[in-house]
């Protein structure tokens, strides 16, 4: 009997736990199912062609608020998968296996959620995270406040880039000190995001607040690369020299024979 008491409790529960940025929303397979759709997405070239560039999302930051103040240690305690030394950090480290996410709780009721790839799980981790609270004693308010503040991604363009003639090119938006740091610093206006840019080719995206903030600025940028192409990349010094020694060796073993 108490069994039932409890899981009856446990589903009403679950149903009251809170939507991302709004009210309270019923249970639903689509809503509490983890989604790897978003992890990668496409970009145009910019070009008009048919090139699509990848993007792969690495991490999204996002953060929410309970609305309420709460007992940490209380939360630690009878939580697993928990961290709290608040003589290091005032927050409880609390992590989810499914999806994959990491979130700091602080006393105030606020919460960072990171560790995710895709705004969906964002959004689920967010939720799961407020259900855990709830379970131990704390009663989140009805709206969670939930924002995405940054998504990282990173792309690469397949060829070299002369980051000193962007640089010098492009002044006004970008800065480039190679004694500090290896890679070009390129800040977009619209949308408000930035690119670290690497003379490989590699490309890191941050600040972007929506996923297809991505993937416009990519499409951006991507013909300015273009541009900047390295059309004649130098060969690593002494590899022509011991080319040319090895056929030497060759050529003199098929005298010998």
């Amino acid at each position: 009997m108490a069994s039932q008491q409890t899981s009856a409790a446990d589903g009403r529960a679950a149903a009251a736990v809170p939507a991302a940025g709004g009210s309270l929303v019923p249970n639903g397979p689509s809503q509490h199912a983890p989604s790897l759709a978003g992890s990668v997405i496409e970009a145009s070239d910019g070009l008009g062609g048919d090139k699509k560039l990848l993007i792969r999302i690495q991490n999204i930051s996002s953060t929410a608020n309970l609305g309420i103040r709460l007992d940490l240690k209380k939360i630690a305690l009878k939580c697993r998968n928990t961290e709290f030394n608040p003589r290091r950090f005032a927050a409880v480290i609390m992590r989810l296996r499914e999806p994959r996410a990491t979130a700091l709780i602080f006393a105030s009721g606020k919460m960072v959620v990171t560790g995710v790839k895709s705004t969906h799980n964002a959004n689920l981790a967010a939720k799961k995270f407020a259900y855990i609270v709830e379970r131990v004693g704390f009663k989140p308010n009805e709206f969670v406040d939930f924002k995405v503040q940054n998504i990282v991604g990173t792309a690469d363009m397949g060829f070299p880039v002369r980051l000193e003639g962007l640089v010098y090119a492009h002044s006004a938006f970008a800065s480039y000190e190679p004694e500090l740091f290896p890679g070009l610093i390129y800040r977009l206006v619209n949308p408000r995001v930035v690119f670290l840019i690497f003379v490989s080719g590699k490309v890191v995206i941050t600040g972007a607040k929506k996923e297809s903030d991505l993937s416009s600025a990519l499409t951006k940028l991507y013909p300015v690369l273009v541009e900047f192409k390295k059309t004649q990349v130098a060969p690593l010094p002494g590899l022509p020299a011991i080319a040319a020694a090895g056929n030497n060796d060759d050529v003199t073993q098929s005298e010998q024979v």
